[in-house]
């Protein structure tokens, strides 16, 4: 999953929510310490979420469906393939537009600014430019992104041409995600349950 299913997932709860943003730029136990106690479950949280949805049966199988030399890359794929789906779908699993969470996410950044790492500072302003999240409804936009992802890592990587495929994988990936999408937020809510009561949080 990618930020926008990340921050849906927990859309009541702010501080979760931020953990949800701070998920990918905090690394290990130690750096934990350094946020609020519920901030910290968020980053947990984030990263509950991505194994869970790594090790369900059906996205390695929708991975391993990828062909070379995507399928390396099929798991970064995959993650804004779901919030493209997410994004087309929003009113299925919100009560406020797009629009409306777009600007709730940013007012949740600006009053957290002293937790805010550069790297996600970076991000947001790339979200600005594109007008994500609300943008990721479009499929072009979802390949840009993609794109532009591959452009930031190191190793060369064939992302700037998942269009050539993304006819072939786009019926396997929103079946995909119809079916564990709503599963997730079962055992997320579960997840946030069993570990506050735990924390006293």
């Amino acid at each position: 999953m990618n930020f926008l299913a990340h921050t849906c997932l927990v859309a009541d709860d702010e501080a979760l929510t931020l953990g949800g943003l701070l998920g990918d730029f905090v690394r290990g136990l130690t750096a934990l310490r350094g946020y609020p106690t519920r901030v910290r479950l968020g980053i947990r949280l984030h990263r509950f979420i991505d194994r869970t949805t790594d090790q369900s049966a059906e996205v390695k199988a929708l991975c391993r469906s990828f062909p070379k030399p995507f399928r390396r890359y099929a798991g970064i794929i995959v993650d804004l393939a779901f919030d493209h789906e997410l994004a087309r779908h929003w009113p299925q699993y919100s009560d406020i537009s797009l629009e409306a969470f777009d600007l709730r996410i940013r007012s949740i950044l600006a009053r957290n600014q002293a937790l805010v790492p550069e790297r996600l500072d970076a991000f947001m302003r790339y979200a600005d430019r594109r007008g994500l999240f609300a943008a990721y409804r479009d499929e072009e936009e979802m390949l840009t992104s993609l794109a532009g992802l591959g452009q930031r890592l190191r190793r060369a990587n064939p992302l700037h041409r998942v269009d050539e495929i993304w006819p072939q994988v786009r019926e396997d990936c929103a079946a995909t995600f119809s079916v564990l999408y709503p599963r997730l937020q079962g055992e997320v809510a579960d997840w946030v349950k069993r570990k506050s009561t735990t924390t006293g949080s």
